[in-house]
């Protein structure tokens, strides 16, 4: 048996293991290192392939994408990367694809990095895990609830290490790590409401039709979403802003801030109860109650730019990637000696988390399920803004109560062939 097939084959039992701390990884012989492909080669996903490229314990051996400007930078900065590292000062390794399928084909790759647009996440996730490959998938995990709710049992299954790309659980000096123990140990007292400031929703695309560059492959950027002539401001551009390739900035940014809240409420495989768009039931912004009762607003953070606040009955902490404050402020004199099981792990970041997890099989520090769930909160939200009305929700059955009109939108068609 190799390395490969032993490390997928340790079975359940530290897959399920709770998160407390991993070991750093070391320096591996060359042929004992994590192979890995990126898939999406701009934005996030070229930061995470200059920090792979630094790891001794890993070796990039594909880079994908449909834009080939794209890919071809990203390959001339791994091989680039790789020659300089060479007494020769010369490498070729690096294989280039424009069809993830076919580099999911390899059976010498251990793992991929997904940094597409978020109407890929969930389909290609699937298609990785279900190719035996360990999984670093950027957030927003999905675009729908639906998929939200399918993807958990459709990874679990592989036995697949997932980590989704929330970073703010194991980086930022620990500040959102210390805001949840204040939260969970009850240093605020009883918890009233939490404040999350991060963008809005998306909306309808109605970009008109432009020429397809040469670089381009149109149609596998569309993939599942449904067809519609290119425009240069989807890419590249503010995809981001269509609501069939994305929640907006309330699911981007909102998939880290929320996800905070659920883990500082121990709501990892929970999420609330009942949403309020602005303007209905006295609401002056977007928000959530659990059922814990606590109230969750959409906005109201302490602070300029984005981040939170949690209130309780004894004082309160606000908390971004650059600071973290409380009232009263002796709460933060010797925040490391409250008891709880919550810690960083000692590893370098959030994709060394991963790769941590992938050589002792244990569950990531941002999960499948815990990147489902923290999105639902956001994609409940959305759904909330754009009927304009009330909901109820049950997180333990993934559907609403009651609201046909709003079950409506759980999930979406996907085009053939990519379904979930």
């Amino acid at each position: 048996m190799d390395r490969r097939s032993f490390l997928k084959g340790l079975g359940t039992a530290a897959a399920a293991a709770p998160f407390v701390s991993m070991p750093k990884i070391l320096a591996a012989p060359a042929n004992d290192r994590i192979t890995v492909g990126v898939i999406g080669t701009g934005g996030m996903a070229t930061g995470h392939l200059r920090n792979l490229l630094k790891m001794p314990s890993v070796q990039v051996i594909a880079v994908c994408d449909v834009d080939s400007r794209k890919m071809e930078n990203a390959y001339n900065l791994t091989e680039q990367a790789y020659a300089n590292q060479k007494k020769s000062g010369q490498y070729k390794g690096c294989a280039k694809y424009r069809d993830f399928r076919d580099m999911l084909a390899r059976p010498d790759l251990d793992a991929v990095v997904i940094g597409t647009p978020d109407h890929w996440h969930a389909s290609m996730s699937v298609m990785a895990a279900n190719a035996g490959k360990d999984i670093y998938c950027e957030k927003p995990l999905t675009l729908t609830i639906g998929e939200s709710r399918d993807i958990i049992n459709k990874i679990r299954r592989t036995g697949c290490v997932f980590q989704t790309g929330m970073q703010q659980r194991t980086s930022y000096g620990g500040k959102f790590i210390t805001a949840v123990q204040l939260v969970r140990n009850g240093m605020l007292g009883k918890m009233i409401s939490a404040h999350v400031t991060v963008g809005g929703p998306s909306s309808e695309c109605t970009l008109p039709a432009e020429p397809t560059p040469e670089w381009m492959d149109w149609d596998m950027w569309l993939g599942p979403a449904p067809y519609r002539p290119y425009n240069s401001r989807l890419h590249p551009g503010t995809w981001r802003s269509y609501r069939d390739y994305s929640g907006g900035v309330l699911t981007d940014w909102g998939a880290h801030h929320f996800d905070i809240v659920q883990w500082a409420m121990d709501a990892d495989q929970s999420g609330p109860v009942r949403i309020c768009p602005p303007g209905h039931n006295g609401c002056k912004t977007l928000t959530y109650w659990y059922s814990n009762g606590v109230r969750v607003e959409h906005g109201g953070f302490e602070g300029s730019g984005y981040g939170i606040t949690f209130v309780g009955t004894n004082g309160k902490v606000s908390v971004c990637r650059d600071w973290i404050r409380s009232d009263p402020a002796d709460l933060l004199i010797n925040p490391s000696s409250m008891p709880g099981d919550l810690q960083l792990p000692d590893c370098s970041g959030h994709i060394g988390n991963w790769l941590d997890c992938i050589r002792t099989r244990r569950r990531p520090a941002a999960d499948v399920e815990i990147g489902a769930r923290s999105v639902t909160v956001c994609q409940l939200g959305c759904i909330a803004y754009w009927l304009d009305k009330p909901l109820k929700w049950n997180p333990k059955t993934w559907h609403f109560e009651n609201d046909p009109v709003a079950e409506a939108w759980i999930d979406r068609p996907k085009r053939a062939p990519w379904t979930l």
